[in-house]
């Protein structure tokens, strides 16, 4: 007998799954489906992701512990940034029995809706020991600029 640990997040991205085959039958009745529906629904796991911003840009930071440089597709179009890929399960040869197993294997699908004034070209990802960043540049014209107030 195998011993499955309970994991509650796994619970909600079920529920969620369920929630989108809803609403994504009703956009494909309507003539508006998503973008990549189908990588979305394969996905089995998602990376945990920091989002942070500074004045010039935005900073994403995803844990993919695992995951080979080459199995990481990084996209960006009409305002949404998609990260997908997959970590392989490692096998092994050796006669052993596993008591618990609590990493997850298989594809996994990210996607994130940023503001469409960024310098889309300029986008830079770095892979290094199992975690990805990205720095997407704001555009210009949405950065903050100080005024200068003078006093008379």
């Amino acid at each position: 007998m195998t011993l499955v640990k309970w994991n509650p997040a796994r619970e909600l991205m079920s529920i969620e799954k369920e929630f989108n085959k809803i609403f994504n039958s009703f956009s494909n009745r309507y003539g508006f489906a998503k973008e990549n529906e189908d990588e979305m629904e394969n996905a089995v796991w998602s990376p945990l992701t920091d989002i942070s911003e500074d004045n010039d840009n935005y900073y994403l930071h995803l844990d993919i512990p695992g995951v080979e440089k080459g199995d990481v597709k990084i996209s960006y179009s009409n305002g949404n940034l998609i990260i997908k890929g997959e970590r392989k399960e490692e096998k092994e040869t050796k006669k052993s029995e596993y008591h618990r197993i609590e990493r997850s294997f298989g594809k996994f699908y990210r996607s994130f809706t940023l503001p469409e004034k960024v310098k889309e070209d300029k986008i830079e990802a770095k892979f290094k020991d199992g975690s990805l960043s990205i720095v997407i540049p704001k555009a210009d014209e949405v950065k903050p600029r100080e005024i200068e107030v003078k006093i008379s």
